[in-house]
């Protein structure tokens, strides 16, 4: 009878270590992700978007709209 309650006890307490250990890798895991996801929305997307604005602003004034002779003929067709 001891016997049992002490092993009902063991594994119960196995168990619950491989759950906290499993909780806190999973929690790393998501920890590190949405660090990742927050600093390239919050970090990096704005510095992109300011640079694609800026060279279309460029474009837009250096060239115009120019397309070729063939895609002019074939818009007029």
């Amino acid at each position: 009878m001891l016997g049992t309650l002490l092993t009902l006890f063991l594994v119960g307490l196995v168990g619950l270590i491989a759950i906290g250990a499993v909780m806190a890798v999973l929690g790393s895991v998501l920890g590190m992700a949405f660090g990742l996801a927050g600093f390239l929305l919050f970090k990096v997307a704005p510095i992109v978007f300011v640079g694609w604005v800026v060279l279309k602003v460029v474009e837009r004034v250096r060239n115009g709209r120019q397309i070729s002779a063939a895609d002019q003929r074939w818009l007029d067709s």
